[in-house]
Formats: structure tokens, sequence, C-alpha cells
């Protein structure tokens, strides 16, 4: 387990920035190393600003981005074109107009492609299996936080919390809506080289200390609050705000 690191910025736009600088450095090393990157994108007001200082920033960065491999930390089993899905956004303001590859965009399949969630959630885990990284880990995992604490659809107290031996769950009465989502699970997600939780507002300040809130002797329960309970081998960086970080 790695140490998580904090980085606070002055505010959201800030932070998207950073962000977006440091992943296409990232990507563009691991190009040059000879290897192809797999991340994972993450939802929320926070990623579609960071999706295009991405598509901004592209211009003046060496990466190939018909090798990059994309993948999502969760998703709503809704229709494929709802405004629900993260990968909506994520499309519109960046992989498109980059040009990232069909072929190297993972989607869970959405509600035309899978009769439930259940299977929704059993095809993304074979699109692993067969597209995954060879080690089983992405390069980058991003992950908003919810006010509650809750990190891709890994909700407290939720059952899908327990869910071991797999790579993704279908969670069923989730507490924010859309209900029925995909989401990779804690030991999915915690396979990651490099795990960043990217944090904005006021709103997110009391779940962000919660995260921090615990000591090597008494960790924070991940029942009681998910975001605590994902790190990355070898780092994990929590990229925040003022606001978010307000009360650490």
């Amino acid at each position: 387990m790695t140490t998580p690191r904090i980085e606070v910025h002055e505010d959201a736009a800030g932070l998207a920035t950073a962000v977006a600088g440091e992943l296409l450095t990232r990507l563009a090393d691991a190009q040059e190393s000879g290897h192809l990157p797999q991340i994972v994108l993450t939802g929320g007001s926070i990623a579609e600003a960071l999706h295009r200082e991405v598509a901004r920033l592209a211009a003046s960065s060496p990466v190939d981005w018909s090798h990059v491999v994309v993948w999502w930390g969760d998703e709503r089993f809704v229709a494929p074109d709802s405004s629900d899905r993260n990968a909506v956004d994520a499309r519109a303001a960046f992989l498109d107009v980059l040009g990232v590859p069909a072929a190297n965009v993972h989607e869970v399949p959405a509600t035309d492609a899978a009769a439930d969630v259940d299977a929704a959630a059993a095809a993304y885990a074979e699109a692993l299996r067969e597209h995954g990284p060879a080690s089983g880990g992405f390069d980058v995992v991003m992950l908003g936080v919810g006010p509650d604490g809750h990190v891709a659809s890994l909700f407290p107290g939720h059952p899908a919390l327990d869910v071991a031996g797999v790579d993704t769950v279908g969670v069923t009465g989730s507490p924010k809506p859309p209900p029925e989502r995909v989401s990779l699970t804690f030991e999915a997600l915690g396979r990651a080289t490099s795990v960043w939780f990217l944090v904005s507002g006021e709103g997110k300040a009391e779940a962000v200390a919660r995260a921090h809130s615990g000591t090597p002797d008494a960790p924070v329960d991940r029942h009681d609050v998910p975001a605590a309970g994902v790190t990355g081998r070898e780092e994990t960086i929590w990229f925040l705000d003022r606001a978010s970080a307000s009360r650490l």
C-alpha cells in the first residue's frame, strides 16, 4: 500500500489543468519507453473540465492517441446516448476530438447491448480479460469522490463493496440515480500502478477529511468511506482544490 500524496490547487480550473498536464506527461513517457498505456476515466464535473483541458493541451504534446487504451471506472446502465453516461461526455470532449481509435475505447455495455446490469458487468469483465493490461493493472486510474465518500459506483454500506474475486460488479439500488450501474471492484482499482483522486468543491471537503482521518493502527473503514479503500501499487495522489481540502 502506498502512502497517499496530496496536491492542493487554487481552484477547479487549476486542478483540471494540472492533472491534464500530468496525464499527458505520463502517457508520453510510457509511449517513449515502448509501453501501450491503459488508463481509466471517471465522470462528473471535474472530469468534464479535465477532458477539455486534455484536448486543449494535446496539440503541444507528443502523445500518440492511436496508442492509448481507455476504460471507465464505472458507468450508468442507461441508453447509449444518454447524457447520464460518463462515456458520452468523454467522447465529445476529447476522445473523438483526438481521434482515439474505436477499438481502443472500451465502454461499459449500455441497455441496447446487454439484457441487464449483471450481463453488462460480465461483458465488461470479459473485455478486460481480452484487452486489458497484461499485468492486470492499469497505468492510471482516475476517480472522483462523492460527498458520501463513494468512488466509482462503490457506495457506503452497499453490498458491492464486499464483492471479491472479480473485476466488475453490477450495482442495483444505487443511492444516487440512476439506480443501475456497472463498477470496477476494489480489487480491479487497486491493481493500478497509479490512482489519482480528482476532487473539487466545498461539498466534498468532509468526505476528503474522513478519507484521510485514519491512522496505521486504526485505518478508515472502506465500508464507511469507500474512497479510503483504494490505493495504487506505486502511487496514490489526491488532486484537490482549496475548497475540497479546506477540512484537512
